[in-house]
């Protein structure tokens, strides 16, 4: 674990919001990753919508998302702290440490995208997001 990045979610409105920021703090927007490019299941009206995004302006970085549709997100909790590990004992590890008295909002799992990733939210009520890449393997969905 070397990197703490900020997640934020938007309830749709992700693509707004993104501008909104690029046109306050210049910078550039460095990734958009719809809905239609994943395996997610969606209905049509969100596959347009963005799952992840990357922000960057100098040292500034963040990674954003519309969330589910299913989800809409509460002031306060559309806000992630993300972990990039390179190691998955190590991300297993903090995992486990961190849902002492908290609660897992998604396993440690292998993802389409080629990482082990998981969230959880800690007893303090602080949300996170784990990842770690898989280089080497690929998984099909």
């Amino acid at each position: 674990m070397k990197q703490l990045t900020p997640y934020l979610f938007f309830s749709g409105q992700c693509e707004e919001a993104l501008k909104f920021y690029k046109d306050c703090l210049g910078g550039e927007i460095i990734k958009i990753q719809r809905f239609k490019d994943s395996p997610v299941n969606v209905p049509d009206e969100y596959k347009s919508k963005i799952m992840h995004a990357e922000f960057k302006v100098d040292e500034l970085f963040f990674m954003a998302s519309d969330g589910m549709p299913d989800k809409p997100e509460v002031s306060g909790d559309n806000i992630f702290l993300s972990m990039q590990f390179t190691s998955k004992e190590e991300q297993e590890r903090v995992f486990k440490a961190l849902t002492k008295g908290g609660t897992i909002l998604m396993p440690l799992e292998k993802t389409f995208w080629g990482s082990t990733f998981g969230q959880l939210k800690d007893r303090f009520g602080i949300n996170w997001m784990l990842k770690c890449s898989l280089q080497d393997e690929k998984y099909g969905y």
